[in-house]
């Protein structure tokens, strides 16, 4: 029996209002159409922020037409995947005026200095977002808060931040439309979160390609120099840790999958990183991937393939395990160490204990009671019993994954 939710079994009654209500309010002139034009993108943009000034470009552009491009030619949106299509790489739009914006009233920001950050590097579905949540209990870290990710360009002068509650409001949303989503990746506004919003805003690989089919621009991001896009993420880095004046010295505490595909580009502008490589028994690490991966896609397209996800992601992870070998052969051994998914369910405090060693910390006991309050509440409040997946419900065998992943 297969466990993937059917796409009209996730929520009827929005499914319905959401992609037959919404061209009839767009062609009624109730509400702006999801206009994937580039030029129409760039003027709302700008109508919406009152800046004009981008700021250079270094490949994103073209970035943004593959991708826009993809999204028209072979992601199959729905009226609602057209929706949220467009008010992210829209937002994205926006927030790059507003950093420009930002970065000319304050040239200091990006000369601030990046201390030697903490990488946490593992597939998609390794166990990385509990590991990141126990170091994030250290408040020697720096580490992104979700309402942070989903929008780094902060609002200074605002005596509230309208970033909480967008990502409150967003949350709402995705769980009521599909409450897979939440299940098989819980989280809050305030909790530690991964980095990839900031991948996002430079128009590059993960948090895009994970939600549509656009195979163009995911070959585009394997083949194309990541670099451009990691100097936008570290200077978006050092904005976000200006604006909440945290100290220089600070390491950064990051994760993300992506990562894995790009540690040459990462390392080159967050050189003397520490790495973390979380790995997972293959068949559950792909299973488990490619159904957080069809809980994404299930909501903005009305006719997604288990079976390309099976294949796409099993590609992914392969050419991620691959260049992350390659990358580990040239650097510095001292510098990275190894943590096994299935040691972590079995001793998470032994397996804390070995990495604070490894990053020459002291572990004192009031942190692992930290660590246990956070273990605690994340069983309580969410749990994984209801994350179900099989490899078979994506066309991929046992064998396979082997093979893929030897």
């Amino acid at each position: 029996m297969s466990t993937l939710p059917a796409a009209k079994a996730i929520h009827p009654k929005l499914y319905r209002l959401a992609n037959a209500g919404l061209p009839k309010l767009w062609s009624a002139g109730l509400s702006p159409p999801a206009d994937l034009d580039k030029d129409r993108l760039f003027k709302q943009a700008r109508r919406a922020s009152k800046l004009d000034d981008f700021g250079p470009d270094d490949g994103w552009q073209d970035r943004l037409d593959i991708l826009l491009h993809a999204l028209k030619t072979e992601a199959g949106l729905n009226a609602l995947g057209m929706t949220i299509a467009h008010g992210s790489i829209l937002k994205a739009l926006t927030d790059r005026l507003r950093a420009q914006h930002i970065y000319a009233q304050h040239p200091d920001i990006r000369a601030r200095a990046l201390a030697a950050p903490v990488i946490i590097c593992g597939q998609m579905r390794s166990g990385t977002t509990r590991l990141q949540r126990l170091l994030a209990c250290d408040d020697r870290f720096a580490h992104m808060r979700l309402f942070e990710t989903l929008s780094p360009v902060p609002h200074p002068g605002k005596r509230r931040d309208p970033r909480v509650g967008f990502a409150q409001r967003g949350l709402k949303f995705m769980e009521w439309v599909n409450p897979g989503i939440s299940i098989a990746h819980p989280t809050g506004a305030m909790e530690a979160d991964e980095e990839t919003g900031l991948l996002e805003h430079a128009i590059w690989g993960a948090q895009v390609e994970a939600q549509r089919r656009i195979p163009a621009f995911a070959r585009h991001c394997e083949t194309a120099d990541p670099l451009p896009a990691y100097r936008t993420f570290s200077d978006l880095l050092r904005l976000i840790s200006w604006f909440r004046g945290d100290a220089p010295v600070m390491p950064w505490l990051l994760k993300s999958p992506q990562y894995l595909q790009d540690l040459p580009a990462l390392t080159t502008v967050m050189p003397g990183a520490k790495l973390i490589f979380m790995d997972r028994a293959p068949e559950n690490l792909v299973a488990s991937g490619c159904s957080m991966v069809w809980n994404h896609m299930v909501v903005q397209s009305d006719a997604v393939d288990p079976h390309w996800i099976g294949r796409e992601w099993l590609h992914k992870t392969a050419l991620r395990a691959a260049r992350a070998r390659a990358f580990r052969a040239t650097y510095d051994p001292d510098l990275h160490i190894d943590v096994r998914f299935e040691d972590m369910n079995t001793d998470w405090r032994k397996e804390i204990t070995r990495l604070y060693a490894f990053l020459g910390l002291d572990l004192p006991l009031q942190l692992l009671a930290k660590m246990d309050a956070y273990i605690a509440r994340a069983a309580r409040d969410h749990g994984f019993a209801g994350h179900r997946y099989k490899l078979s419900d994506f066309g991929l065998t046992p064998a396979a994954v082997k093979a893929a992943l030897a």
